[in-house]
């Protein structure tokens, strides 16, 4: 008999008809940011029993974030984040809050970072492996991240559209910003894939 999860909590946000999950699942997720195209996305294989604090993490190296700013999660209403920092609204521990035990098939979860630019990343669980690979990995993706500090869609909008017109007045300014490496269209999965191994064999070393 399987261990049921899903009420872990309280606060999943689920179709009712879909198999609660267990810890020992593996999901496969799908994470898309809002309000881009073509779609910046990302496809993750991640135990169920990550904590919503290592997601957090895991988001960041995936899409190519830096971790400079604040986040959180929404699952239905409820609101998951840090809690070492002033916050004005009411927030359930990050670190005490299992993916199983918010998720499975179907779910989908807000995920926000930089409340600022206000990065909004949908997150839908497309499949729950009983005897999946535990391994962190990413299975694909397109499009790079967009620079930090950019100004949100309509200033990530700006820089592809001045970086693609070699003659815009701004555009030997906005190159020396984003870098001469940085392309729009660039999306190096092995590069992530490399990163994520790094991050599992470091929470490996913390657990012993």
């Amino acid at each position: 008999m399987r261990n049921d999860t899903s009420g872990l909590l309280g606060y999943g946000r689920a179709p009712m008809d879909q198999p609660m999950t267990a810890f020992g699942d593996v999901f496969v997720f799908h994470v898309a940011l809002r309000d881009i195209e073509p779609a910046i996305w990302r496809r993750l294989r991640v135990p169920a029993d990550v904590s919503l604090a290592r997601l957090h993490d895991i988001l960041q190296i995936a899409f190519g974030w830096t971790d400079s700013h604040l986040h959180d999660f929404l699952v239905g209403d409820v609101r998951i984040s840090m809690l070492d920092i002033e916050d004005e609204f009411f927030a359930i521990d990050e670190h005490a809050a299992p993916f199983g035990a918010v998720a499975r098939q179907d779910t989908q979860i807000l995920y926000r970072y930089d409340f600022g630019d206000d990065w909004e990343h949908d997150i839908k669980v497309e499949a729950v492996l009983e005897s999946g690979p535990e391994t962190i990995e990413c299975l694909g993706g397109a499009r790079a991240c967009p620079p930090e500090d950019c100004g949100g869609t309509s200033g990530y909008e700006h820089v592809v559209e001045v970086l693609s017109k070699p003659r815009h007045p701004e555009h030997k300014e906005m190159r020396e910003w984003v870098g001469p490496r940085f392309d729009p269209e660039r999306f190096d999965i092995k590069a992530v894939n490399k990163a994520l191994a790094t991050l599992e064999r470091r929470g490996k070393r913390k657990r012993r």
